[in-house]
Parts: structure tokens; sequence; C-alpha cells
């Protein structure tokens, strides 16, 4: 890309714990204004965690998160909800009893401008156009597909720069992975939201990316461009194994 980039988000040396485990050892990562991110690795790699330790969710030791130029450590999940950070949670977790509007509406908890909220509201129906037309439907009845939208949609009511996105295709059927890897390059490209995405099948989280870190045992054990994850037989074979990415992070 041509595009010059700024950092936007910075994890520095980041240690965090459940109880007695050591679940991140010092872990190094950025994020660019306007960039597409991808976390890989296996079960209990610390992905997850990880994206838990940048919203808060999870207590960091020892280091530091940096968001925008601000020091974001201690504060509390709101808070850097409000700073321009959302979620789209593992398994989507659309609030199933509401419809898809109030769903929409909870995306902006942290807001109180209330022209500002109608006005995303129209805008995310205008991005969605599926969920224009389900608008009063209960959440719950919708598609897996559709309720991967409103998840993407719900997170963008709050104005994010940047979207954290847990397991985006899981369950989803092959067509329905195209359409929301599809989804995440629209966002990013004609929102101009950077997005960071934990994912487990490599070879399509690191097709839409830029770059993509490796994560196994709570390190990040590599790093580099989407291309050089994806293309590099030698990396493959020193720590990846059988030259085949997707296999060794599955």
């Amino acid at each position: 890309m041509s595009e010059i980039h700024t950092e936007l988000l910075s994890l520095e040396n980041v240690h965090a714990y459940y109880g007695p485990f050591h679940a991140l050892r010092g872990n190094t990562l950025t994020v660019q204004k306007g960039e597409i991110v991808s976390l890989l690795g296996g079960n209990a790699s610390g992905k997850s965690t990880t994206m838990k330790a940048i919203l808060g969710l999870v207590k960091v030791k020892a280091g530091r998160v940096r968001f925008a130029g601000r020091d974001i450590t201690q504060a509390p999940t709101s808070q850097r909800v409000r700073a321009g950070i959302a979620s789209v949670p593992e398994a989507r977790r659309v609030f199933p009893q509401m419809t898809v509007d109030e769903n929409l509406l909870a995306g902006a908890f942290t807001r109180n401008d209330k022209a500002g909220i109608a006005e995303d509201l129209e805008r995310m129906r205008d991005h969605f156009p599926r969920l224009a037309e389900r608008r009063r439907q209960e959440a719950g009845t919708l598609s897996g597909g559709e309720q991967q939208m409103l998840a993407f949609a719900r997170a963008l009511m709050s104005r994010p720069q940047l979207i954290c996105m847990d397991e985006p295709t899981m369950g989803l059927s092959p067509k329905l992975v195209d359409q929301v890897l599809d989804e995440i390059v629209r966002i990013n490209t004609e929102l101009g939201v950077a997005v960071l995405f934990v994912e487990q099948q490599a070879e399509l989280a690191l097709s839409i990316a830029s770059r993509g870190y490796v994560l196994a045992t709570g390190e990040i054990v590599l790093s580099g461009s989407a291309q050089d994850l994806l293309d590099d037989p030698q990396i493959q074979d020193v720590y990846l194994g059988k030259g085949n990415l997707a296999a060794a992070v599955a």
C-alpha cells in the first residue's frame, strides 16, 4: 500500500496472567491507522488473551498498552471504547431477544449525542441493507451470517478507529466466510477503520491482512508481512513445520 500509516495501537512488552498461569509473555505488537493485522495461533496460544488485554478485560501485569498516543494500560473498558476501540466478540454474541435496531443502539452505549447516533443508525442501514430489511426482527432469528454483520454494525456504532475481532469466521459456511472477509475489507477501506483480528485459519486471515503475528504458548514467535508469512518457505519450515502455515496454527 502506498498510504503512509501512523501508529494507532501498540503493546510494549506486555505480560498477563490467569492466576499463576503466565498467559502473555512480553509481547510487543503494533497496528497502524487504516491497517488490517491478524493474530494467528492455535488453541491456548494467547490470541484471545491479547485481545482481552487490549480491551481491558484482562489486567496487564507488566508492560504498556498505548492507543492513539495515550497510555491506556490501566484504563477501564468503557474508557477504551470512548477512545475509539470497539470489539466483535467470538461467536458474535448479539442480544438474541432484542431487535436489530436495539442491538445497534446498544453499540452506542458510551455516547450521548442523540443526533449523531440517529445519523449512524441510518448509516449502518445503508451500509448493511439486509439489516435494514430486518430492523424490527429479533436478532436471535437471524442467520449466522446476518448475525455477524449485525455484530460488525454494532461495533461501528461507537465510531471506532480500531475494531478488535475474535474469530469472525467461526462456525460459518465457506460461502459466508468469504462474505465476512469481504466485509472486513470493506469496513477497512470504505470506513477507514483499522482491524485487528484473531483467526486460526491462517491462509484466510493473511489473504486480507497487511501483516500478521504468530503466537505460541503466550509468546509472539513470528511476525511479518502477510506475504512473507504465506510465501517464505524457510519461515514456514523453521517456525511452522512442513511448509504448511495453515496446518501449524489450526
